[in-house]
C-alpha cells in the first residue's frame, strides 16, 4: 500500500480483491475515526467515489439544512404556535 501525502489531502493507493472489497489503511480509519464494525458510505459524483463515515455524512445534511432557515428563527417554535393557533380556531 502506498501513501502519497500533500497539505491538502492524502492519497492511498490500495486493491480491489475479488469480491469488490478494499482495504482502508489504518491511518486513515484512525484519523476519520471509522472502527471495525463501522457503516462508511461510498459516494459517487463527477470527479468519481468517495469514501465517507456515516457520521460525516449526518454532519453535511445537518449543515446542509441549517443553511434553510435563518439561525435566529426557531422552525419547532413556529411549528407548535402554529398547532395552537389550529386548535383555538377549532
Amino acid at each position: 500500500m502506498e501513501t502519497m501525502a500533500s497539505q491538502e489531502h492524502r492519497v492511498y493507493r490500495t486493491k480491489l480483491d475479488a469480491s469488490g472489497r478494499i482495504v482502508i489503511p489504518a491511518e486513515a480509519r484512525q484519523r476519520n475515526k471509522i472502527a471495525e464494525g463501522d457503516t462508511v458510505v461510498v459516494v459517487e459524483d463527477e470527479h468519481g467515489l468517495h469514501l465517507k463515515s456515516l457520521d460525516q455524512v449526518l454532519a453535511e445534511a445537518q449543515d446542509y439544512y441549517a443553511t434553510l432557515a435563518p439561525p435566529d428563527v426557531m422552525l419547532s417554535d413556529e411549528i407548535i404556535a402554529d398547532r395552537r393557533s389550529e386548535i383555538e380556531r377549532d
